[in-house]
């Protein structure tokens, strides 16, 4: 059991001497006088619980505290009062944001039951932190295992994902969505294609253009995409946005058949970026088109295959977007991923 480190602020040295006699046998335990005192200490030392005394000069307990939880918010913060003002107790749980308050008179166990669950729940918010962050880790590892069977599959999607979700990504910057969402759009384009994996690789290489028999083995991608992604419960949102980003405007699309915004907006946006990426990436059949060239396709498109609105927008966002890919080309990361440059003529 780790043995924490507490701090106790009492401009009283008999109060402070009780609690030190009290909590000493158990935590490691740094004394300061006043408040002033204890900030000074607070800048070179970090502490896992902290006491303090209501009725300070220089500085009162509840103002204390309030700055204490401006520079070390992990800390649990206890205030030790003779008062039982509400005010004063609404004011430390509203702004200094303590734990608990202890009333004077306490016995010494009562200090130590408070003390002991402060600090219990303190180990549990660590303990949840780092489940949070091993989790985060493993799923960031689990995407880019994903990603990385995607290019080593197929030359053509070779980071195609990553540009695709970079579009996509200054396109909700521009639409100023909210950070929640904007995470989930970015990591539904870099996982669009990925049931490209179950499409065969005579049909992904062929030099020639493709029948109608293969294109529709093709759009079984999505399928694929579906049955791939569907069992890892943090990526159902995800998979949503996947599921539909070949939907058309117009309702001629697939594989549902969805119009207008019936469509998610993800979908909405990873159909543009994709389909601009494509027309800029070279193919085994086809060179690759121009910027220009592919911008003048998704005008055509607007309002049948493309959100007419979210074109403009895509349009808006273009340039500054292609000189970042030109300037970023060499691995450099954006976002927390790299950026792969565009194959162009």
């Amino acid at each position: 059991m780790p043995r924490y480190k507490i701090l106790i602020v009492d401009d009283e040295e008999d109060n402070l001497a009780l609690m030190y006699r009290t909590l000493r046998s158990k935590y490691d335990i740094t004394k300061a006088h006043n408040a002033i005192e204890a900030l000074e200490i607070l800048k070179n030392e970090e502490f896992d619980c902290i006491l303090s005394d209501h009725k300070m000069p220089l500085m009162d307990g509840v103002e204390f505290l309030k700055r204490v939880n401006d520079i070390q918010p992990k800390t649990m913060r206890l205030l030790v009062t003779a008062y039982s003002d509400v005010k004063i107790l609404i004011d430390a749980i509203n702004y200094a944001k303590i734990y608990r308050y202890i009333k004077k008179p306490y016995s010494p166990d009562e200090l130590v039951m408070i003390v002991e669950s402060a600090l219990e729940t303190y180990q549990l918010k660590i303990d949840n932190e780092n489940l949070i962050t091993d989790l985060q880790d493993l799923f960031s590892g689990t995407v880019k295992a994903i990603i990385e069977a995607l290019d080593a599959k197929d030359t053509f999607t070779s980071g195609r994902s990553k540009r695709v979700a970079f579009y996509a990504l200054k396109m909700v910057n521009k639409l100023a969505l909210k950070p929640e969402e904007a995470s989930r759009i970015e990591l539904a384009g870099l996982l669009h294609d990925i049931g490209m994996i179950g499409v065969a690789e005579d049909i992904l290489n062929k030099s020639q253009k493709l029948t109608q028999e293969e294109y529709d083995k093709v759009k079984m991608h999505v399928f694929y995409s579906i049955k791939i992604l569907e069992d890892i419960k943090q990526l159902n949102e995800i998979t949503e946005i996947i599921k539909y980003h070949h939907e058309y405007y117009n309702g001629k699309g697939y594989p549902y058949g969805l119009k207008g915004e019936e469509i998610p907006l993800g979908s909405r946006i990873i159909a543009i970026a994709d389909a601009f990426d494509s027309m800029v990436s070279n193919r085994a059949y086809r060179s690759s088109k121009t910027p220009d060239e592919a911008v003048q396709i998704l005008e055509q498109g607007a309002g049948e295959q493309f959100d007419p609105n979210l074109v403009e927008i895509f349009k808006s966002i273009l340039p500054e977007a292609m000189n970042e890919i030109e300037q970023y080309a060499d691995n450099t990361p954006t976002n927390n991923y790299e950026i792969a440059k565009p194959q162009q003529e």
